[in-house]
């Protein structure tokens, strides 16, 4: 049974960091590729950024650039996303997931992704 277990999230005043974790169990972490998703409160799913199976690229969604960090490490089954300079547009739910399709180019659309986490809360005051 694959699972994909995040942490980290939580309340954080606007300019604050978070780092959120994921763990993956059940399938062989280091042949998919890895996203973090988001989605607020009445609007769609966003790929927020995206890295390679070997880590060797990643891809982040403009709003992000410069502010979130991911990273993976493959001998323990993790996923991490270190984020910076929170706004309180980052308000959200955070998932992870697990893909086949990434190019290196833009996160794969929410529908593709193969496993899916239960989500960590992440929620930025102003």
């Amino acid at each position: 049974q694959v699972r994909l277990v995040e942490s980290g999230g939580g309340l954080v005043q606007a300019g604050g960091s978070l780092t959120l974790s994921c763990t993956a169990s059940g399938l062989t972490f280091g042949t998919y590729a890895m996203g973090w998703y988001r989605q607020a409160a009445g609007k769609e799913r966003e790929g927020v950024a995206c890295i390679s199976w070997r880590g060797d690229r990643t891809t982040y969604v403009d709003s992000v650039k410069g502010r979130f960090t991911i990273s993976r490490d493959n001998a323990k089954n993790t996923l991490s996303l270190q984020v910076n300079s929170l706004e309180p547009e980052d308000t959200a739910m955070y998932y992870c997931a697990a893909t086949a399709q990434y190019g290196g180019g833009s996160c794969p659309q929410p529908h593709l992704p193969k496993f899916w986490g239960q989500g960590t809360q992440v929620t930025v005051s102003s």
